[in-house]
């Protein structure tokens, strides 16, 4: 397998890691979420950067600005001994691979990856589905997040779907993403937070159909024309968990990752990582099929996956 090249993990172990996380949290109660003094109870961050950016360089296709700017942000905190606030990433697009990102911080930040009891994901259906509950979610999850970074100062905290995640909820965080030394007597500085959402997704698949209008090559896309219309769309958003919210106006976000649509050549580089994944050699028939199955978009270009790499895997099933 090509990835055994340059160290990287296993695709079999990360994407059962992947399901590890919807099948574990529908159990979690935030109220009883403790380490319990198991296997990896004492903190097990161990950041293996050199794994890292293997892994992204291999199987992350088409995202030079995400790529760039997660590593970087990464190194930069990791490497500061005595940082001022936590890391708080934002990541944004339709489509791409956030919640593959998200993943492999966890598996290669923490010894136990997503097993970790210092790594927690968060989703909106399963964790508050009851805006009217709000006023208990709120004490819980300051609660909860509290007494986890007392545990360990090195804590991962991943909040998908924020686009469903009921306005005012995320503002009890506020507190802990600033820059003052201490908050209810925690040191909570060395923590990492990430927020996924699909927001501003139609924003950046714009620009980048209009870089490709324009003849622009897709990896002279900047930062500097995203940031803006996603924070705009963000703040837009009455259904954002960050509408109205003070973690805005403040700028405590850190950085905003963009993920950007998926041409056809992307995918087709997905397929043939799943291939090698599986030990199978490359098949053009199968490429093609998968290709051919896969929705483009706009109607008139087709230049876009809908569904980015999603259902990769499942359609080289289907047609082997």
């Amino acid at each position: 397998m090509a990835a055994a090249t340059c160290g990287c993990s296993l695709w079999s172990s990360l994407l059962g890691l992947l399901g590890l996380v919807s099948a574990a949290a529908a159990s979690w109660d935030l109220t009883s979420l403790r380490c319990n003094f198991g296997t990896f109870c004492e903190c097990d961050f161990r950041p293996d950067f050199q794994g890292l950016e293997c892994d992204l360089a291999q199987h992350l296709a088409g995202q030079h600005l995400a790529r760039a700017l997660v590593v970087k942000a990464l190194k930069a905190f990791v490497q500061d001994p005595a940082p001022t606030k936590p890391l708080v990433l934002s990541l944004h697009g339709w489509t791409g691979g956030k919640s593959y990102v998200s993943s492999l911080l966890a598996h290669y930040l923490f010894r136990g990856g997503l097993r970790s009891p210092h790594v927690h994901h968060f989703s909106p259906v399963i964790h508050f589905p009851h805006p009217s509950h709000m006023e208990r979610y709120k004490k819980d999850l300051k609660s909860w997040i509290q007494g986890n970074l007392t545990a360990c100062s090195r804590s991962l905290f991943l909040f998908d779907e924020m686009d469903k995640l009921t306005p005012g909820l995320i503002e009890v965080l506020r507190p802990f993403l600033g820059s003052s030394w201490v908050v209810y007597g925690t040191n909570y500085r060395k923590a990492i937070f990430i927020f996924i959402s699909n927001t501003g997704g139609e924003q950046i698949n714009q620009v980048a159909l209009e870089a490709w209008r324009s003849r622009r090559d897709r990896e002279e896309i900047r930062l500097q024309e995203l940031e803006p219309v996603v924070s705009q769309a963000v703040m837009d958003n009455p259904h954002h968990g960050f509408w109205r919210s003070g973690i805005m106006e403040e700028h405590l976000l850190d950085v905003l990752v963009p993920f950007l649509p998926l041409q056809r050549h992307h995918v087709r580089h997905c397929v043939l990582n799943e291939l090698a994944h599986l030990g199978l050699e490359p098949r053009d028939e199968v490429v093609q099929a998968v290709l051919d199955s896969t929705t483009f978009f706009p109607e008139d270009e087709q230049l876009f996956s809908s569904n980015g790499c999603k259902t990769v895997a499942s359609r080289i099933a289907f047609f082997l």
